[in-house]
């Protein structure tokens, strides 16, 4: 059985396995590159990375229409249920089975203050083993920690990583990031958003195939990737 991830623009993607419908950091509204409307998307779990407007963005109205459980770190968890959410939380390092597969959350260097100002936790990454046995890393928004050689150990299929810079890793060290991951494929995002994080994803895939032994697939906002 295959895994479908779709870009819709930014960070937000969407992740078909298992039969399940499983949205990742849900900003539509206000994304400027979103290719589907909040009121309209599908969830049966939608997975929060921080507390960024950018990255919770609509999972409240998402969730209570769709019934969707979030997964999130227990501090955002905790303040989605006290908006009339059901969501489960975890922390880095801990990982628990859901009806998707595994999904364990690590370490990610960036904030996670809510819109509201509340304490947000500490930001993450998810790594999901599916239940064919994929791996797939979802970096989050973060900079280059050297830990990643670890995440990487586990045998990456598919990573997904920011490459826009000012917030993020830009480009050089999103190819260290490469290097250390080891992954069979990569997907650039966190880009083009807004002319802060312009990169051009066509010239950093180049490098990454000419210096890695991974296979890069750079998506337009919309487009599917099956792994």
């Amino acid at each position: 059985m295959s895994t479908t991830l779709t870009w819709y623009g930014h960070a937000a993607l969407g992740l078909e396995t298992g039969g399940y419908k499983i949205l990742i950091d849900p900003f539509l509204n206000g994304n400027p590159s979103a290719t589907v409307s909040a009121d309209k998307v599908a969830a049966d779990f939608i997975l929060v990375t921080h507390g960024h407007g950018d990255h919770l963005g609509d999972t409240v109205a998402i969730a209570k229409r769709t019934g969707a459980t979030v997964i999130s770190n227990a501090e955002i968890a905790g303040w989605l249920g006290k908006q009339g959410v059901k969501a489960h939380g975890q922390h880095l390092g801990g990982g628990h089975t859901h009806p998707f597969g595994y999904l364990k959350l690590t370490f990610a260097i960036h904030g996670s203050g809510l819109p509201d100002g509340s304490y947000g936790g500490n930001p993450a990454g998810f790594l999901l083993t599916t239940n064919d046995g994929q791996k797939i890393y979802i970096a989050g928004d973060t900079g280059l920690f050297g830990d990643m050689k670890l995440i990487g150990e586990e045998g990456v299929d598919l990573a997904v990583i920011p490459i826009g810079d000012n917030y993020t890793m830009g480009p050089d060290d999103a190819l260290r990031a490469v290097k250390l991951l080891t992954p069979k494929h990569v997907i650039p995002i966190h880009f083009g958003t807004w002319d802060l994080i312009a990169q051009d994803p066509n010239a950093w895939a180049a490098r990454v195939q000419k210096e890695t032994g991974a296979q890069v697939h750079v998506l337009k906002p919309g487009e599917s990737f099956q792994l």
